[in-house]
């Protein structure tokens, strides 16, 4: 083994000759450099991708979500808040109402999900932080007085909307024009007029949020009671509850306490299981793109079966004199089997080197931008040592076989 390790390193490294036979090996480590690279490079960016999608769905989506097993709705006097609340893991507590509804302004409207939130979804949720314009405010109380000098008080609701509805509703800016919601009327047949078939409430634009595309051309956030008035449902009646956890608190566990708690009447979700397609395409495209920068390290290896046969066509001169000096077929071809291994091995301990280098820097640097209208300015990058062992285990593995399928083809 040692002898064949030590004519392989000769052939490969030689210093004494240079022929076209060495510069296709080295040709056939820097393919497998650069397409080692690229697997590093482009899983450690679609990573990063994942980490900032998923990181705006949770700042929309809560940690956990109850909703009722059967039905759409469920009272609150059902639930024991206080036990509830004080379960070890959950931070807050906020009721949520959600409804598909039809809105109007001026000319324009469109099809939402009309989310209803109390005064605690802003402590579940990092909607607040999240507005491109306006301010984090869905009601309002004003306080005027009429010529009888007796206080007159009036609840504003506002909308808070996702950018893209809020551009489709023609809203170019926080305006005083109320946006016009209907809702069909609950247990009654379709009517032939407007006030029969909907009820219609009235709410101030109050900003728009840039979240992900989803999210900003579906739903509009507003007050749970504006939208329980619209619905019909009674004070205590709403559709889920969203619960913020602890930071050091462990979903599952508190997933499972939850469900326990709160018995087989209710279903608990977590971020997964609210958004199962985002996640099921997710899972779906990294595959895709494996196998796909698998097909192109396959066809780097060509480069290694070709270059390994033009050498063992160049060196049929020591194969016969190491034939004559008693050395058998299996162990000449042993030799070639080390050649071919040791400059893949070299061409991927290359490439994760390199690979790394240009993940860090644009992780720390920023280098290659993405432009002034994306959630970030630069391609995310997110490192990750089971891409790069499952990278090493492919590489090699491919290698292996056709470094295995030049050398058996062979007439040694």
């Amino acid at each position: 083994m040692r002898t064949g390790f030590y004519i392989a390193w000769r052939y490969f490294f030689s210093r004494k000759q240079r022929t076209v036979i060495n510069v296709i090996s080295w040709i056939s480590l820097a393919g497998i450099a650069v397409s080692t690279t690229a697997l590093i490079v482009v899983l450690s960016v679609y990573n990063g991708i994942g980490e900032v999608t998923q990181t705006l769905f949770n700042s929309f989506d809560a940690p956990l979500v109850v909703q009722p097993s059967q039905g759409k709705t469920f009272h609150t006097s059902q639930i024991n808040f206080q036990a509830l609340g004080s379960a070890q893991g959950i931070a807050t507590v906020s009721q949520v109402v959600e409804e598909n509804a039809w809105m109007t302004y001026r000319h324009n409207q469109a099809i939402v999900s009309l989310r209803g939130v109390d005064n605690n979804y802003h402590c579940v949720t990092g909607l607040d932080t999240l507005l491109y314009e306006g301010r984090y405010l869905l009601v309002d109380t004003v306080v005027g007085t009429d010529d009888q000098h007796l206080a007159d008080t009036t609840v504003l609701h506002y909308l808070l909307m996702g950018a893209e509805v809020y551009y489709n509703l023609g809203v170019r800016e926080v305006s005083n024009v109320p946006v016009a919601v209907h809702i069909p009327k609950r247990g009654t047949a379709l009517g032939l007029t407007m006030e029969e078939a909907f009820n219609t409430g009235y709410a101030l634009p109050g900003g728009n949020f840039y979240i992900q595309q989803d999210i900003d051309n579906r739903y509009v956030v507003t007050d749970i009671d504006f939208v329980r008035q619209l619905m019909d449902y009674a004070p205590d009646e709403c559709t889920q509850l969203c619960l913020a956890l602890t930071p050091d608190a462990k979903v599952e566990r508190v997933k499972g306490q939850v469900r326990n708690l709160l018995g087989d009447g209710f279903r608990v979700l977590d971020r997964f299981e609210q958004q199962p397609i985002y996640y099921k395409v997710f899972r779906s495209e990294r595959l895709g793109i494996y196998l796909i920068l698998a097909l192109i390290v396959l066809i780097s290896t060509l480069n290694l079966v070709a270059s390994l046969s033009l050498l063992m066509m160049d060196k049929r001169h020591d194969i016969a004199t190491l034939r004559a000096m008693g050395m058998e077929g299996s162990a000449v071809r042993r030799i070639f089997r080390i050649e071919g291994v040791m400059i893949s091995g070299l061409g991927v301990l290359a490439g994760l080197l390199l690979g790394f280098i240009v993940c860090f820097l644009q992780q720390h640097f920023g280098i290659i931008k993405m432009g002034s209208n994306f959630v970030v300015p630069a391609f995310p990058v997110a490192m990750r040592g089971v891409d790069f062992l499952f990278t090493t285990l492919m590489v090699m593995a491919l290698s292996t076989l056709a470094v295995l399928f030049a050398v058996r083809k062979s007439k040694i």
